[in-house]
Order: C-alpha cells, then structure tokens, then sequence
C-alpha cells in the first residue's frame, strides 16, 4: 500500500521554538495512521505543520506532491480536511450553514447537494438540526458538525486532533464507528490525534509515538500495543 502522506525531516516552528525536530512517518493510502503522547509531546503540531499553518522546514508530500510551503488553503483543494481540536465549528452559524462552508472550494453543485445527503444519513441528528444555530448543540453534535463539515470537502485525507476530547463515552463509541465505517466504505485516509490511547489504536492501523518533537517508536498498532513501555504510560496495564 503506497503512502498518501509523507514527511521527511519535519520540522516546525513556533517563534524562534522548535517544536518538531525532524520527523518522518507516513499514512497509508486508505488507512489510518495515530500519533500518541503526552501534552506538549507535538501531536497537534504535526497537524498544524502539514496543512501549512506554522513554520516548517523539510518536506511534506502529499499524493506524490510536494505542498512544503504552499498555503493552507491550496492544501484543502488538494482534498486535505482538518477537524480541529476544539472541533471549530462557526458557533454563530446553522449547521447547514457550517456545511456549506466545507465544500466552499467545490464548483459541482450536483454533488455537493449529494454530500449533503450522505453526511445527513451518517449523522441523522444534524438532520434534524439543519437550520439550529451551531453553537446551541450539545458537544457531542457538534463533533459530528465538524467530521461532517470535513466530509463535505471530498477529502482523501482527514487530520482529527483529539475528537473524542470532552465527550461522553456512548457517543464516543458511535463518533468512532462512524469514524472507522467513512474509513472502509469511502477509502478515506486519516491521521488522528488523541489523548486516548487505547481507542486509538483500536481505530488506526499504524501509530508512532511522539516524545518532545520526535518519533521514538513507530509500528503496526499491534506492535505498538505489545510495547512495554506504551502499555504501562499509555493503556494502564
């Protein structure tokens, strides 16, 4: 399976702090990828550094392209969809109004007016909440705004930092099968971000662990799992 993702090198920058210190790891076309680690270990980082939202240097290649340097929003057109931490929905905004905004770079109307049949069939409860405004929805709905926002751009690539942060266990279990259906079904590839490291590598494929910028252990979830030193700091066992 070839990588849709792929860094060499990374670094990246906040002020004159450097915050990644040369990190390679990739996605796998289809798959899904997680990056673990404590607070301020750079999982988020990595995230804001491939979408162009911070100082970087290295490379970044996305679908055998370079996008090194190129701004945020030629990325999205390349078919990359964030969802933030904080999940970022416009609270002043309806939910149709939130969706409309994630296919703002899409000129096929036939299809948008599709996507929003799709979205509405995976999260029936923003259906009904079609013309409420987004910041009167409960934290779990508007995490299914924000993925279904995402959703909405036709991505081949979705970034999801901390998605279950917050959240009430039920619907984290549904906000995850979800996740893991868009992933079988649709072929979307995802990097994923979370605080919660046993549901992670219950969803991903591949992980690597971050400690202070760098990649320290990398491997099939599997693998990762059976690591000693992960299992004791990350899965309490």
């Amino acid at each position: 399976m070839s990588a849709i993702l792929h860094t060499s090198k990374l670094q990246a920058f906040y002020g004159r702090t450097k915050a990644l210190h040369g990190l390679d790891f990739e996605v796998r076309e289809g798959g899904i990828t997680t990056i673990l680690g404590a607070n301020g270990a750079g999982k988020t980082t990595t995230l804001r550094a491939v979408c162009g939202m911070i100082p970087t240097q290295g490379d970044v290649t996305f679908n055998g392209q370079s996008i090194a340097g190129k701004a945020t929003e030629d990325i999205v057109r390349l078919g990359v969809a964030q969802v933030p931490d904080g999940r970022g929905t416009f609270v002043n905004l309806t939910v149709e109004e939130n969706l409309r905004l994630g296919a703002f770079t899409r000129k096929d109307k036939a299809g948008v007016l599709q996507d929003f049949e799709r979205v509405f069939h995976l999260f029936p409860v923003l259906l009904q909440r079609r013309h409420q405004q987004a910041g009167t929805l409960s934290g779990g709905e508007q995490q299914m705004l924000a993925i279904a926002r995402a959703l909405m751009l036709r991505p081949r690539l979705m970034l999801l930092d901390e998605p279950s942060f917050g959240l009430a266990p039920l619907v984290v279990q549904e906000l995850f099968a979800i996740l893991r259906a868009i992933n079988r079904d649709e072929g979307v590839s995802m990097l994923l971000v979370e605080q919660n490291a046993s549901l992670a590598l219950e969803l991903a494929d591949h992980a690597y662990l971050l400690e202070t910028g760098r990649a320290v252990l990398s491997g099939t979830t599997e693998e990762i799992k059976r690591d000693e030193s992960v299992r004791r700091s990350y899965l309490g066992y």
